[in-house]
């Protein structure tokens, strides 16, 4: 039986395990002790796969490295992945402290030095292809090429109406309450899904744990309010735009994929981009959202990979 595009199931439906398999945890668990300006010494959770070329995957908000886990074995054919949970996500250390765009740019290139990957290949989902896309601006050298799929990054009226929310008194601690009193079923109501069938009690379990915790809701809570901040975004955009008007390219070689429909970020801000980075390939695709790695790991492989193996320029 057919279902209606971001159709959800009732959390009391999902099955236990997925009904496709995947790879994840067939990869190597791995952490490290990051020394870092903007986060202080703290442990960071990766995962490493494969063999070949560095390839950074950088997830995004409310997930971790697991959103990466149907592409994970198929890019290991010819990558060495390296696959981290973000500062303050998953099962990575969440520090007390700001967690403001730059200051998760910077902690981006940081790992990627103290892991001997700067050059290295990278994609970022959604806020990771947005923060990857800061960092190379800060640190050209960082990556050799980059896929944003489907990412934020620019200063829409929600994320002023959501940063006005955000700074009344005590509103961050009650957000951060409120996903952790019920972080499996928060998870699954907050993430979406073309085909929400993909969903079970173990992607739940994987992004609802680190909510569990007061540390890992509270570090919800200042992405929210400190790395989704319309007023950063807006000065990323001037960034780009200046960047733009003198006819400076992006640092790097850089692939937006975007779906054509998505009700967490409007497919409309890849075009966007695209105008700001003349130098960017925009592709589209259909039936799909911005968990295009989940949702259609095929199609989005068939776009990645050739960009990726192209000579470097």
């Amino acid at each position: 039986m057919s279902r209606r595009p971001f159709s959800p199931l009732a959390f009391d439906e999902l099955p236990e395990t997925p009904r496709v398999p995947h790879g994840y945890f067939e990869s190597a668990d791995r952490e490290l002790t990051l020394d870092s300006r903007p986060f202080g010494r703290h442990r960071v959770s990766y995962r490493e796969m494969g063999s070949g070329p560095p390839l950074l995957l950088v997830h995004g908000l409310m997930t971790t490295s697991y959103s990466f886990r149907y592409v994970m074995k198929p890019l290991a054919e010819r990558y060495r992945l390296i696959v981290p949970d973000l500062v303050g996500a998953g099962r990575s250390d969440k520090p007390d402290v700001s967690y403001d765009p730059q200051a998760m740019a910077t902690w981006i290139s940081e790992l990627v030095r103290a892991l001997d990957l700067e050059g290295c290949l990278a994609i970022g989902n959604s806020l990771g292809g947005y923060l990857c896309m800061r960092a190379v601006v800060s640190h050209p050298q960082l990556f050799s090429r980059l896929v944003n799929l489907h990412s934020p990054g620019l200063p829409e009226p929600r994320l002023r109406a959501l940063a006005a929310a955000l700074a009344v008194p005590g509103a961050q601690r009650a957000l951060a309450a409120f996903a952790r009193r019920k972080p499996e079923r928060w998870v699954h109501k907050n993430v979406h899904y073309f085909d929400e069938t993909l969903k079970s009690r173990e992607e739940a379990r994987q992004y609802g744990e680190p909510l569990a915790t007061r540390e890992g809701s509270w570090a919800f809570a200042r992405y929210m309010a400190d790395t989704l901040s319309a007023s950063a975004m807006g000065n990323f955009v001037r960034e780009l735009s200046r960047r733009r008007d003198r006819g400076e390219p992006f640092p790097v070689p850089l692939l937006l994929v975007y779906s054509r429909q998505d009700p967490m970020v409007p497919p409309r801000i890849g075009a966007q981009l695209a105008q700001l980075i003349p130098s960017a390939e925009l592709v589209w695709l259909e039936d799909s959202s911005h968990f295009a790695h989940v949702d259609s790991p095929e199609r989005f492989l068939d776009v990645v990979l050739p960009f990726l193996s192209s000579p470097q320029s």
